[in-house]
């Protein structure tokens, strides 16, 4: 099935924008036309191709002007600390329709109220995006009705799923699917030191880890048992599994993850005041 959107905008196609631009060229997916814009000539460069009009702030004094003409979905991708001035810089620029979308943390969508009359949205995608198994948070101000939720949506969900939330809830959001991919990461990197420790050389480490966490997140998207039911099948009585993960269980690690997402939130309330 086609996925249809209307042109789209994207200021400042880093990283996250970079990973939105490429699940709106994915194979079905339909766009009105897609114009991203970027503070360098070579960032420009890099993401020019058919489809995508990609526009250098530095070369060009009208880029925003048009990147902006024309689109109905206007997606905000520059550091944090650059989206108030960008937003003022733009207000005169957007079309009446146009729904503004930010991916940057911190940034509420009480100060895009204050700096647009558009409707506007919050977001928090993951980096998962950028292979299409991404984690998006949305959430919608108070001008927004059904319909542009709906839009917003169509458009992340090229990237993955889906979560619409109020804005109260995007920082713990941000704990878990946001920076969770890094504590996945964490967690092979300390398995593959382990095997290392076991006498398996880094390639051979690499392949038990990786193709592990692969697997068994894979078996779970297919099953309809739920990870605690699939751990137990793994975990014979009286088995290698079951003490390893009682030495696990003993160490405190459900505190511990507890303790670190508490952590992460904290920060994030930090930021959004802009300590």
């Amino acid at each position: 099935m086609t996925v249809s959107l209307p042109k789209i905008a994207i200021l400042g196609a880093g990283s996250m924008g970079g990973a939105i631009l490429s699940g709106l060229l994915a194979p079905g997916v339909d766009t009105a036309g897609i114009a991203v814009t970027n503070r360098t000539e070579a960032k420009a460069a890099a993401l020019r191709q058919e489809g995508v009009v990609s526009l250098a702030l530095e070369s060009d004094p009208t880029a925003t002007a048009t990147a902006l003409d024309g689109a109905k979905i206007v997606l905000i991708g520059v550091k944090p600390a650059m989206v108030a001035d960008l937003l003022r810089g733009i207000r005169p620029l957007l079309a009446p329709d146009a729904l503004v979308v930010s991916v940057a943390a911190g940034v509420t969508i009480a100060t895009m109220h204050e700096l647009v009359p558009n409707v506007v949205f919050r977001s928090m995608p993951n980096t998962p995006a950028l292979v299409g198994l991404g984690v998006t948070g949305v959430a919608a101000g108070s001008r927004a009705v059904a319909s542009d939720t709906a839009l917003v949506r169509r458009m992340f969900e090229t990237v993955g799923a889906v979560i619409e939330l109020p804005e109260s809830q995007i920082d713990a959001l941000s704990t878990i699917s946001g920076s969770g991919p890094a504590y996945v990461f964490y967690l092979i990197e300390q398995l593959t030191r382990a095997a290392r420790n076991l006498g398996f050389d880094e390639a051979q480490s690499r392949l038990m880890v990786e193709q592990t966490f692969r697997g068994a997140s894979e078996l779970l998207a297919v099953s309809d048992a739920d990870p605690a039911e699939l751990r137990r099948r793994v975990t014979s009585p009286h088995g290698t599994t079951e003490r390893a993960i009682e030495v696990l269980e003993s160490a405190g690690l459900t505190e511990l993850f507890d303790r670190a997402t508490a952590a992460a939130l904290g920060r994030a309330a930090e930021i959004a005041r802009g300590a």
